[in-house]
């Protein structure tokens, strides 16, 4: 014969509270079979199966109602599990970003051995501006991916780059002044430093690249008034020089 469970076995040999399968027996997800004389839930072997496909999509995250969908033939399960592993592929990088910018508050307290509240609402309210407008350029996992790079390098090493960077871009502007030739070997040694201090930040990943010039087209103005160039100028020159150096 079949062996029936009672709501109170079943919740204690599947870990579950008897309210929970009272509700998946409300909303039509897990009903049980039989009742007895009394009205009691008996659930059979075809309810413990079904309950354990309850179960094993709602550890994937699933929501009932999909879960119901799926079990009852009416949504295919793999888009659903498609979107739900690119939601979880956006988890896993958000939560490198966030682990990437603890490590970089941590390495900056171990340095100064003092942090107050100023230095706290200082760094929210960098790390929300500039996220603001990177978001719009690049994906949760590029961000992921650079703020691991710099985890990596560490802040002295980002440190120089930002200095490379603060004397190079003078020395640019000073050649377009003059009236510089882009082709003349002096002109292609800046662009090859240019584009060497790009490299370190895209890594040779064409899309972080393509990411990097839609965000710096986007923003001209703003990246030249805030943080000192490029200018349009500038950059025509180095590409010109660039060009050159091929």
């Amino acid at each position: 014969m079949e062996r029936l469970y009672k709501v109170g076995q079943l919740a204690e040999a599947a870990g579950l509270t008897v309210r929970t399968l009272h509700h998946y027996d409300r909303v039509g997800l897990v009903c049980p079979s039989a009742r007895t004389h009394s009205g009691h839930r008996l659930y059979g072997e075809a309810d413990v199966r079904r309950l354990y496909q309850v179960l094993a999509l709602r550890q994937l995250g699933l929501p009932l109602e999909a879960i119901a969908e799926v079990l009852n033939g009416e949504v295919p399960l793999e888009p659903l599990l498609t979107r739900h592993r690119d939601h979880v592929d956006e988890q896993v990088a958000a939560m490198r970003v966030l682990r990437a910018q603890l490590s970089t508050v941590l390495a900056s307290l171990r340095t100064t051995n003092h942090a107050d509240i100023t230095d706290f609402l200082a760094l929210i309210q960098k790390v929300t501006t500039v996220d603001e407008t990177v978001r719009k350029y690049f994906s949760q996992a590029q961000l992921a991916e650079l703020a691991e790079r710099r985890e990596q390098q560490g802040e002295d090493s980002a440190t120089r780059v930002q200095q490379q960077w603060q004397e190079l871009i003078p020395r640019v502007q000073a050649a377009v002044e003059a009236g510089a030739d882009p082709t003349t070997p002096e002109a292609q040694e800046l662009a090859r430093e240019w584009m060497s201090l790009l490299e370190r930040f895209h890594g040779g990943d064409s899309g972080l690249r393509d990411s990097l010039y839609r965000m710096q087209a986007d923003n001209a103005a703003r990246i030249q008034a805030e943080y000192g160039g490029p200018s349009p100028e500038q950059l025509e020159f180095i590409r010109r020089a660039n060009a050159a150096r091929r």
